[in-house]
């Protein structure tokens, strides 16, 4: 079993407005010597923005803006701004995140050449309600059974007649292009589809009619094993590794107290990403400190981004919904450990 080892929290909570009810799942890229990091930074009453600081190596912070960075400027963000994640592809800075309108929550993109002014190009994901979708993949027979759940919200409007489009959040990009295409990961729960476009442009409602129509061949990632056995989600960006791409994504069981969200591990084919090559069998890391157990949502491990130093991982995660904390474990016997487990 690989061993990793807590390096504490990171960042808190502040009494400034913007960020004084906790911080969270942020999206972290490494250069030169520096993490940025982008967080979820949620004020009283649920309302979140993006907030930014700078990492001197991976854990001392030496800047951190009194400002978001990124806020809600449009109607589908209305109520937040949320969990974002960040690769850089040649030289443009992929930023994706939840929009949330106080109804929907769909996956969102902005993009920086300089990690200080972002560009929103608005939702990325399907807007399709409940009827909709079902109608669509209805042709896929008993696989997709379990996407008619409780958790995939089946009301078509709401009591005041505004549409309700079913959920799609934890939209992750690969950090370079595959065979010139883009890939993402994101997730209509309960588990993880792949998306590959030549253009972002080609996100059309027809490319998501045609998508739907043919939707099992989508589900790239399924739970296996019981600490998953609830729904997971696309967790870090994909790391390139000589063994493949190392995924680490967030894995939900439930249990008598409610769920638990633990961090996973999985490689990829590095060609063809919707290929599982190998998958621990356990958690990575699991709640067990106080700050993972008790907080705005109890029980919380989520992770959403990695810098590597040297061999060593550090893998940043939102600690129950209050802090942003960070584990760290040497790449190398990640990888190992994983190709043990090939399928």
């Amino acid at each position: 079993m690989i061993k990793t080892k807590r390096e504490g929290i990171i960042l808190s909570n502040t009494d400034l407005n913007f960020e004084n009810e906790g911080v969270m799942n942020p999206a972290v890229i490494a250069e030169g010597g520096y993490v940025h990091m982008f967080y979820r930074a949620v004020r009283e009453g649920n309302h979140s923005t993006i907030g930014y600081c700078r990492l001197e190596g991976p854990l001392k912070v030496i800047e951190r803006n009194e400002k978001p960075i990124l806020y809600p400027d449009f109607d589908y963000e209305s109520k937040g701004v949320e969990d974002p994640r960040i690769v850089k592809i040649d030289d443009l800075y992929y930023m994706t995140y939840t929009a949330y309108d106080g109804i929907n929550a769909a996956g969102a993109l902005a993009v920086s050449k300089d990690l200080k002014h972002f560009d929103k190009k608005g939702i990325i994901t399907p807007q399709f309600t409940y009827d909709q979708f079902t109608a669509l993949i209805t042709g896929d027979g008993p696989h997709t059974e379990k996407y008619f759940r409780t958790y995939n919200k089946n009301e078509s409007k709401t009591n005041d007649g505004k549409p309700n489009y079913i959920t799609d959040k934890n939209v992750v990009f690969f950090p370079r292009k595959i065979e010139g295409k883009f890939y993402f990961m994101h997730r209509i729960k309960p588990d993880i589809q792949l998306v590959a476009v030549n253009e972002l442009e080609d996100l059309t409602d027809e490319f998501w009619k045609n998508y739907f129509l043919d939707f099992t061949s989508h589900i790239s990632f399924e739970a296996k094993h019981d600490h998953e056995s609830s729904y997971i989600g696309a967790g870090c960006p994909p790391i390139e590794t000589s063994e493949g791409w190392l995924m680490i994504y967030h894995s939900v069981h439930d249990t008598p107290s409610g769920y638990m969200y633990t961090a996973s591990a999985a490689l990829l084919d590095i060609h063809n990403p919707a290929i599982e090559i190998a998958r621990l069998p356990y958690p990575l890391f699991s709640p067990e400190l106080e700050y993972e157990l008790n907080g705005v949502v109890n029980k919380v491990c989520f992770p959403t981004g990695t810098a590597t130093f040297g061999d060593t991982l550090y893998i940043y995660y939102g600690a129950a919904d209050k802090c942003i904390a960070c584990t760290s474990v040497s790449l190398t016997e990640l990888v190992n450990e994983l190709v043990a487990h090939k399928k």
